[in-house]
């Protein structure tokens, strides 16, 4: 209780002209769910949730965002915090946007979109000089699961890695099938609702202060 917590959320939009945007299929019901679980635990939660419909938790302070890039500034200026957790589904690349809509001659060949590299939210929180106490990472892997999600934790500078495998579809669904990779090992936490992942991650979160 009392502790502060900071929690990312849903996709990034990134623009390629004043219409169109790169971005991906995550819903942000896992990370508004773990932001509503923190805050039942009696966390002061903070959320910067990206570009979705979902209503804000109860409780829960929230920040929207919709690139990769406000995002980032959203955290910094969230922390500092005693608890991260990365669950946001952001955006590796964005493209060097185009200042009116990109038109589409007969005949002509499509505009080559020039991709820029995003900054690492997590990353930048895992080396963080304020680095929160407790750091989680989230993996979205269509193979090689718990090796990924290994490598992950230690690049990123993460305590704890949520690893899903989203080959089987579960962006957008309710349920879920995560494991939870630490220095100490890997749990496999079966399939479950997204609402309860969230519940039993805010648990542990909550035995560890």
């Amino acid at each position: 209780a009392g502790r502060h917590a900071l929690v990312t959320a849903g996709p990034t939009h990134e623009a390629i002209d004043p219409v169109r945007y790169l971005g991906n299929r995550s819903s942000g019901k896992l990370g508004f769910a773990i932001a509503a679980a923190l805050a039942r635990e009696g966390a002061r939660v903070t959320l910067v949730a990206g570009p979705v419909a979902l209503p804000a938790p109860a409780g829960v302070t929230r920040i929207d965002v919709v690139s990769a890039r406000n995002m980032a500034a959203a955290v910094e200026a969230a922390l500092p915090a005693h608890i991260a957790v990365m669950v946001a589904a952001v955006a590796d690349w964005r493209v060097e946007a185009a200042g009116a809509k990109l038109k589409k001659a007969k005949g002509a060949p499509p505009p080559a979109l020039k991709l820029v590299e995003n900054p690492d939210i997590l990353a930048a929180v895992g080396h963080h000089a304020a680095r929160p106490r407790l750091v989680i990472g989230f993996a979205a892997e269509t193979g090689n699961l718990i090796a990924n999600a290994g490598a992950k934790l230690a690049r990123k500078g993460a305590d704890w890695i949520v690893a899903n495998d989203v080959s089987v579809g579960v962006f957008g669904e309710d349920a879920t099938h995560v494991h939870l990779v630490t220095a100490a090992g890997t749990e496999d936490w079966g399939a479950a609702s997204k609402a309860s992942v969230a519940i039993r991650l805010a648990a542990r979160i909550a035995d560890t202060f």
